[in-house]
């Protein structure tokens, strides 16, 4: 297995698969998966030795106060092997991230504690508030 930091054509493909596999993403097309991959800050893919993606996160900062982490997803047979661990402490060791005073992450309750461990928590007195668009 290896980190990348670019994805080529095939892997844009392949992000977008894994995507259309989610109840969260399923829905965006492959111009958007160009998109958001082209767009974020920092990207994360992890290639099988079959040279296939098989985990995925991206990254949103301004590289000074603020990062956050999205779309962490790892293939569904993939899973279980600790790849999104390889993800987050890519992302949390990467040199672009390294004087950046908060990371944060949206999750789900049930995967609260898989973020815990990298000192992920949750903050007083914050809420989470979204305004839909479209």
């Amino acid at each position: 297995m290896k980190i990348v930091e670019k994805l080529n054509q095939k892997y844009l493909q392949q992000l977008h698969n894994l995507y259309s596999q989610e109840w969260w993403c399923k829905d965006r097309t492959l111009i958007q998966t160009q998109k958001v991959v082209e767009n974020s800050s920092l990207i994360v893919g992890i290639i099988d030795k079959y040279d296939n993606l098989i985990a995925f996160a991206r990254v949103l900062s301004d590289f000074t106060f603020k990062a956050f982490i999205f779309d962490v997803i790892v293939a569904k047979e993939h899973r279980g092997k600790g790849l999104s661990d390889k993800l987050i402490s890519a992302i949390l060791n990467h040199n672009k991230l390294k004087n950046i005073e908060t990371i944060e992450l949206y999750c789900l309750p049930e995967m609260k504690l898989l973020y815990a461990k990298y000192g992920f928590k949750e903050v007083d007195g914050l809420c989470f508030l979204t305004r839909i668009m479209h």
